[in-house]
């Protein structure tokens, strides 16, 4: 490597460094969070998806673990989510003109709370919501899972997003 090659990596270096707040993922994450803890989130939906909470709980930790550096702790974390479901449901959306569905829908909510013990201005409740079409001659009980999947990557994706994501 050049002089000149090794001059601008180590700029790059020290620029990221002396930010205070940085991230390969793009997340935008205060130098002095180290921590983060994930309370499980609890299903208050009307229609219980048994392994639902457990899914998004994992998903939710699983991208905390590969999109940032912080540690996962219990408690006393320096950030803090919880949450619970508050909607799984399955509606029709596509009505024919013999009054039959030719799409039902499945919507998922889910209310998260955010607490950053390092930058309280950070602090949010909100509710995510997503949904996944699919076609109605298909049982949902054959596409539940795909769908629940599709569907909760997006809400994960949509919690990190408001989260970390805040330039």
């Amino acid at each position: 490597m050049t002089y000149l090659n090794l001059s601008y990596i180590y700029l790059c270096i020290t620029l990221l460094n002396g930010c205070g707040i940085y991230s390969f993922s793009g997340a935008s994450i205060p130098t002095a969070t180290e921590t983060c803890s994930i309370n499980y989130i609890q299903n208050e939906a009307d229609l219980i998806e048994p392994n639902l909470s457990n899914r998004l709980t994992e998903a939710l930790i699983q991208k905390c673990q590969t999109e940032t550096d912080l540690t996962i702790v219990d408690a006393g974390s320096d950030i803090n989510f919880s949450g619970k479901i508050i909607k799984y449901e399955v509606q029709p959306i596509a009505i024919q003109n013999d009054e039959t569905a030719a799409q039902n829908r499945l919507t998922i909510g889910v209310e998260i709370n955010f607490i950053s013990n390092i930058n309280k201005t950070d602090n949010f409740t909100e509710i995510f919501t997503q949904y996944a079409d699919f076609n109605s001659n298909i049982n949902f009980s054959e596409v539940e899972e795909m769908l629940n999947n599709l569907i909760i990557e997006e809400i994960v994706d949509d919690i990190f997003n408001k989260s970390f994501m805040n330039w």
